[in-house]
């Protein structure tokens, strides 16, 4: 479930640390005041510098910039400046930026009494950094802005600040599109000075709050919708400052002020709670961690997570593999601590031991690992990142884990959607539609809509209209669950893993139909039944309490080595059990056991047929585990065989790789239906049994069922975590993108062969039939000379496509030393940033007939939401999401070089066709392709712009 992602080794302790939205990239200081950057995911330094002192490279870099500028001025450059302790590392770009600003209004919107409780219609800030990635190194004598683009610095001296020492920063993020970034910076004398970074002067100040030195800095949205900024002082005050007023140049004073810690406020952090107003968490040098409520701004509760050691670092996290766990933070020693339900029963608990995870060799130089620093990814909560006195570790925990929610069948003309999902003990319904007055799947809206839209970098705003319902119903359990539906739609399952217990409910009236113990349950795709496998409750393990009598330890340690044997064989006698819902609701066993092996079974995946799992006596690792390999083990032609519906060759059970411990059954008669297979991670399975898909750590295998099973290919989508079928498309999503796969099964020669094969057996039955009933009168024919004409049916090879919809990067702005020089530095550059614009967001033209019409092949990448996603599927010609806080969102569909191959994919060329005409003409001919690729040769070639050469 843990696992160390990334570790470097460093000889110094790490003391501040940062994680990039977007990029595998980490920013760290050390005690020595040198700071590094890091691409965590390809094992690379990408910049390092001297901050504390001065940087010679930097020194001598700015000195020949001046010589090359024909700049012969004397003064002391600003990278001559030592710098002093760092008290800050940070990135801050336009993904930093937009992500900011997603967080604290989705934070806000939670609350029953936001203004806009919306999250699919946030507006994204208008870029502002073009195109540059900057690290800013908040030091006590000046403040660093490197671009990791062009590599330039820019140094700002504290004597540009007032000359007071800098102790924290944050990014103000509302901003007009004309107004350059603002960055506020807390100082040693109680003041927050703000800076522009257009002209890189002293813009505002906030003062008369702190009597003492400010110690951290933070912005989050009210559930009004008011920006606020939060500081916490050294003398233990927590400051509430208005951040609205961007062009008011006045000196601003406090709007509330509140004693948080005695000694000080260490760190604040915002919480996003599920139906609730945002809450504050600060951590304070008395030891003790408090939470704040935004709107009466009262203390809700103060607790110690780790007695006698003061929080150096909190971070608000919510993962769906630990649903009760909502606060993160760590002390001095070697765990990452989790806070479970820190509003009422505020346990803390040891989230893992960092020692466990990193290399043996690296502990051995050092008598025990500490942590100085931790901070959790902004956009992928599975991530947590933390500095050690032995280096940076990046842990990894279990990124696999899906949000506790299953998606219901809509009934037939219904535009609201519900899915059933589980909070703590409570089942709940969310009901989920579009608010939207015209319907994206209808191509009805107008010129200037259309135009409008795709000018401002959005594809389409998609109003979510939501809502939440208690179900009386509830669960026994609080734990980790993983929900699933039945074909019907009629039952649901809640399986809870770390227990091991699963109950059936009746979705009409949420009565339990069935339940029991274990872990491992799956559903048949076409059927009310499922596959289980049963296993009695382990004994509790006795704890062994330091101290005891030795007697006693060894007594507690049988009773514990006696207890995991009965475990094993348990689990080992287990077997995998068949059940069907009858009409009634009752389930029955049909198959108390099937016709397996001998090895325990360790994982179930249900589909048109029944995936079984055994643990193998070889070990397999993780990444041997991608079992298949692309091209030398798959062959694309001369599958066949008469043993099974699996041909002999069939790639998945090739003999070279990994060994395999997968097979597939028959839900009808609950045998083998192929030799071992790689382990999939998760399998989907298409609802018209045509289609399944199998995850591996690295790709999507992707497979066809009739007329037999055959390999297609399979797409490099890495780490995908789920996925669903909408007739030949393949939704997927992994920890960063949305991925479309469009997919055909061509025609192979087997096919055609099967065909005939099926017609003669056909051909055979009639006859034998008619001779049944009429006797041998019924073979008498009259042979006629006739002239039969050969079919000639053209084979047609496997289609994959991906296309990317939606990621958590911003969409490319222009670098700056690709646009000319302006002369102003002042906002009054708007009619050239318009140009710019229409430049690069022109995406619509406007052809005969007033028809707006999409200039490129593609839409832009939509944003991905935040965390693990739940894929519910295409519904009112929307993709339906849900994240990890039960928040349905909407990606469009409606870009014509999307909508055209999605109305093709689901078997209606004439549509997709008509669609066509939305698209530039330069892209018909791909389009074209594509159609041929789905079997619709005759439909493409009615493409208004396919070219001659296309044609042929």
């Amino acid at each position: 479930m843990l696992r160390l992602r990334a570790f470097r080794p460093t000889s110094d302790k790490v003391v501040k640390i940062q994680l990039h939205p977007t990029h595998p990239w980490l920013v760290t200081a050390d005690a020595n005041d040198r700071v590094s950057v890091w691409d965590w995911e390809h094992r690379q330094v990408i910049y390092e510098l001297k901050a504390g002192g001065v940087d010679e490279r930097r020194l001598v870099g700015a000195k020949l910039e001046k010589l090359a500028e024909g700049d012969d001025s004397k003064g002391k450059p600003t990278e001559a400046i030592r710098g002093g302790s760092v008290k800050q590392v940070s990135f801050y770009d336009d993904d930093v930026r937009f992500w900011q600003h997603w967080r604290n209004c989705s934070a806000a919107a939670e609350a029953p009494t936001a203004v806009s409780q919306q999250s699919s219609t946030i507006s994204a800030p208008a870029p502002s950094t073009r195109g540059r990635h900057f690290v800013v190194i908040c030091c006590e004598n000046k403040v660093i802005f490197l671009d990791l683009v062009t590599m330039r610095g820019r140094d700002v001296p504290k004597q540009e600040l007032d000359n007071r020492s800098l102790l924290c920063m944050e990014f103000l993020s509302r901003s007009s599109s004309s107004d350059a970034p603002l960055v506020a910076f807390g100082s040693s004398d109680g003041v927050i000075r703000v800076l522009s970074m257009l002209t890189w002067k002293l813009v505002r100040r906030y003062t008369g709050g702190h009597k003492g030195a400010i110690a951290c800095l933070m912005t989050y949205m009210s559930a009004a919708g008011e920006v606020h900024l939060v500081s916490g002082g050294s003398a233990g005050l927590l400051i509430l400052w208005s951040a609205d007023h961007i062009h008011d140049s006045r000196e601003l004073v406090p709007k509330i002020s509140m004693k948080a810690h005695d000694g000080g406020v260490v760190a604040v952090e915002l919480s996003r709670v599920m139906g609730s107003a945002p809450q504050l968490i600060t951590i304070g040098a008395d030891k003790t961690l408090a939470i704040w409520d935004t709107v009466t701004f009262k203390e809700i509760r103060r607790i110690k997570p780790v007695p006698k050691l003061a929080c150096h670092s909190v971070a608000s996290w919510c993962h769906p593999r630990a649903p009760n766990l909502d606060i993160l933070t760590c002390v001095k020693d070697s765990h990452i601590w989790a806070i479970e339900h820190p509003t009422y029963s505020a346990l803390t608990r040891p989230l893992c031991e960092l020692s466990s995870l990193v290399p043996p060799q690296v502990l051995a130089q050092h008598k025990k690992l500490r942590v100085y620093c931790m901070v959790a990814h902004p956009l992928q909560p599975h991530l947590v990142a933390t500095g050690t006195n032995i280096g940076i570790i990046l842990s990894e925990f279990d990124p696999r884990a899906l949000p506790a929610i299953a998606p219901l069948p809509t009934p037939t003309g219904n535009k609201e959607h519900s899915a059933v999902y589980i909070v703590e003990r409570e089942l709940k319904l969310l009901n989920f539609q579009l608010s939207n007055t015209a319907n994206p799947s209808l191509g009805n809206a107008g010129v200037a809509s259309d135009t409008g839209r795709l000018r401002n970098e959005s594809i389409e705003q998609l109003v979510v209209k939501q809502t939440k319902k208690h179900i009386s119903t509830p669960a026994p359990h609080d734990s980790y669950s993983v929900l699933s539906v039945s074909s019907s739609g009629k039952y649901v399952a809640i399986v809870w893993p770390d227990i091991p217990s699963f109950a059936v409910y009746k979705a009409s009236d949420w009565s339990v139909v069935d339940s029991g113990t274990g872990k491992l349950f799956a559903w048949d795709t076409c059927r009310d039944r499922y596959a289980l496998v049963e296993t009695a409750l382990a004994p509790r393990m006795p704890l062994i309490v330091k101290g005891g009598s030795s007697k006693k330890a060894k007594e507690a340690a049988a009773a514990a080595a006696q207890a995991a044997a009965a475990a094993a064989s348990a689990a080992s006698a287990a077997t995998v059990q068949v059940r069907i819902l009858l009409d009634d609701g009752t389930a029955h066993v049909l198959q108390r056991s099937i016709d397996g092996r001998s090895e325990p079974v360790i994982g179930l995946h249900g589909g048109a047929l029944l995936g079984v799992t055994y643990r193998t006596s070889r070990r397999i690792s993780p990444l041997t585990a991608t079992a298949i390999s692309t091209v030398q083990s798959m062959p694309l032609s001369g599958f066949g065989g008469s043993g099974s519906s699996f041909a002999s060759d069939d790639p998945f059970s090739s003999k070279e790789g990994p060994p395999q411990n997968f097979q597939l059954y028959s839900w009808e008669t609950y045998q083998p239906v192929s030799g071992l297979l790689a382990q999939p991670e998760w399998t989907v399975w298409d609802q018209t049994v045509e289609y399944c898909a199998f995850a591996y750590q690295q790709y999507i295998v992707i497979s066809s069922l009739r007329p037999q099973f055959r390999y297609l290919g399979d797409v490099s989508i890495p780490f995908a975590t789920g996925a669903v079928w909408h007739r030949r498309q393949l939704f997927v999503a992994t920890p960063t993108t949305i991925e479309c796969v469009f997919v055909d099964a061509g025609v192979a020669a087997i096919d055609i062969e099967t065909k005939k094969r099926k017609e003669e057996m056909k051909a055979r039955e009639a006859q034998g039939r008619a001779v049944a009933e009429h006797g041998d009168l019924a073979l008498i024919t009259v042979e006629a000379p006739q002239v039969t004409a050969s079919e000639k049916i053209s084979l047609r090879p496997p289609m994959l496509q991906v296309v990317r919809l939606a990621s958590f990067q911003h969409a490319p702005s222009i670098p700056p030393f690709i646009v000319p020089k302006q002369s102003k530095l002042d906002g009054d550059d708007s009619v050239f940033q318009k140009e710019l614009d229409d430049r690069r967001y022109a995406e619509v033209a406007v052809a005969g007939g007033g028809v707006s019409v999409a200039v490129t092949r593609f839409p832009p990448e939509q944003k991905r939401p935040i965390g693990p996603l739940v894929v519910v599927g295409v519904r009112d010609g929307v993709l339906w999401l849900v994240d990890r806080y039960m928040c349905a969102h909407a990606l469009s569909l409606s870009h014509p070089g999307i909508r055209c191959r999605c109305l093709a994919a689901y078997g209606d060329p004439v549509s997709a066709v008509k669609w066509a005409t939305r698209l530039g003409r330069e892209h018909h001919d791909d389009l074209a392709q594509f159609m041929l690729g789905m079997g619709y040769a005759t439909e493409a070639l009615h493409l208004p712009g396919i070219s001659k050469r296309a044609m042929t």
